[in-house]
């Protein structure tokens, strides 16, 4: 009875939406996993008009083949987001994965951060901890060219009549790419370095990561975060259900386990 109370009062409270943006997202978007070497490029495209064209994050003329890769891919598993009705590629993100005996070195994250590098196995598993990274979103698929991380939409697409209720839905269908990918990599936990304007527009659709430590300079000032998946996505669960149900896909992709319990930890 709880969990129904909880269900039918989160789909009344969340800001800007309700259980009509499960129906929106999936008649506007498919997630696919980029595992093919075709697949692979949309991705790598997609990076380098992000990150090359658009950000300066790295330099272009690294890249001749208009492909922005790194030697990363090659511990790493990444998804397209599509357009259904155009076929259009939306978005894309990759995970990370952890240290194998193939191999063996640290996310990049722990090398960035001291402070992330500092807390114990007990806390973030290194084992079964995945890093997101390259969250790229399509310039035509964006509301503002300037703001390379803020998604939105510069018209009504799919036939969706209202832009507000589309604007998240980019986001939230590659966070359901990165659910998956964690289910079929056996992921626990998730670490990121972000902009602080990212985190917050994260934390608008009720995806919470912990902070670690101070600000961090790399491309600019960071922020180091990470949380447990099952935590982060049962706090989904009981603060913007029908977030969850997007990202989880009705908890078939991840399930609620009642793991959450409110703290003063995501300043």
């Amino acid at each position: 009875m709880k969990n129904q109370l909880s269900k039918q009062k989160n789909c009344d409270t969340q800001p800007g939406g309700d259980v009509q943006l499960v129906t929106d997202y999936n008649m506007l978007f498919n997630v696919i996993a980029a595992d093919t070497p075709a697949l692979l490029e949309e991705c790598f495209k997609l990076r380098y008009q992000v990150y090359c064209l658009e950000t300066e994050f790295e330099d272009k003329t690294q890249f001749a083949n208009c492909l922005e890769k790194d030697v990363y891919d090659d511990r790493s598993v990444s998804s397209l987001l599509i357009h259904k009705r155009t076929g259009m590629v939306a978005g894309t993100v990759r995970l990370i994965l952890p240290p194998s005996e193939a191999l063996p070195d640290p996310l990049p994250v722990f090398n960035i951060s001291s402070d992330l590098a500092g807390l114990s196995e007990q806390v973030i598993p290194r084992r079964t901890t995945a890093e997101i990274s390259r969250f790229s979103i399509s310039k035509k698929f964006r509301q503002r060219h300037y703001d390379t991380h803020i998604p939105g939409l510069e018209e009504n697409i799919g036939g969706v009549n209202n832009a507000n209720r589309v604007i998240p839905h980019i986001t939230l269908g590659l966070m359901k790419a990165i659910v998956r990918m964690s289910v079929e990599n056996n992921i626990s936990h998730w670490s990121v370095v972000i902009e602080p304007t990212l985190q917050r527009l994260l934390r608008k659709l009720g995806i919470y990561f912990i902070p670690v430590g101070k600000m961090v300079e790399y491309h600019g000032r960071r922020k180091t975060l990470y949380n447990e998946i099952s935590v982060l996505l049962d706090r989904m669960y009981e603060t913007h259900y029908e977030i969850w149900s997007v990202v989880t896909d009705y908890g078939q992709l991840w399930p609620y386990h009642g793991t959450y319990e409110s703290k003063e930890v995501y300043k």
